[in-house]
């Protein structure tokens, strides 16, 4: 998994709340088994018409947030079922950290183990970064995990919490499976010990 120490990125406004996870990634495209390969598929129904062509109004089809690699929501977002199917397509679009008010408890968790940085604010806090978004070309905030601290470059500034071993994780790159092989050395250990009394 990439750690995420300092990352900047321009930021798009997602203007709906109770984005649940068959918004995120619609259920008909779960066929894969690896882990890429859903970014194309992100927000699908609200992305494109039913024949493929892009719907122009749609936050992600505007130009102005092109490449945007940092998700503005609402309130509960990533509500619904809790497929891991959701982190990895916004992930695999490109998008390293969600801000909003409120995330769904299971939504949450996912995104920590997958790479992305899922950041709490005030929705006053939230609400002036959709002013700022919404209003100014090419918006781009700097996360600062090891700080845990949010700035655009323009005079905003705010801190925000993480969990203390989560933000380790992240900072260093490690999901469940990497967190286990920092132990491989003594798990190695204990098994050839173990053969010997088999």
């Amino acid at each position: 998994m990439k750690p995420f120490v300092v990352h900047t990125g321009i930021a798009a406004p997602l203007d709906r709340v109770n984005v649940d996870t068959d918004a995120i990634i619609p259920k008909q495209f779960l066929k894969r088994i690896e882990r890429t390969g859903f970014g194309q598929f992100l927000f699908y129904e609200w992305r494109f018409n039913a024949d493929g062509s892009p719907i122009e109004s749609f936050v992600l089809n505007q130009p102005k947030y092109a490449g945007a690699t940092v998700l503005l929501a609402r309130n509960n977002f990533g509500c619904g079922s809790s497929r891991e199917h959701a982190p990895w397509a916004l992930l695999d679009y490109g998008f390293r950290a969600i801000i909003a008010p409120s995330f769904a408890d299971i939504f949450y968790n996912n995104c920590f183990k997958n790479g992305i940085l899922p950041i709490k604010l005030s929705e006053d806090q939230v609400q002036e970064l959709f002013s700022r978004a919404t209003t100014r070309d090419n918006y781009q905030l700097t996360i600062d995990l090891k700080e845990q601290l949010i700035t655009d470059g323009a005079g905003l500034s705010y801190s925000f919490e993480v969990d203390e071993y989560r933000r380790y994780c992240l900072l260093n790159g490690l999901d469940d499976i990497g967190i286990t092989l920092q132990y491989e050395d003594k798990i190695a250990a204990y098994e050839a010990k173990r053969e010997t009394f088999a």
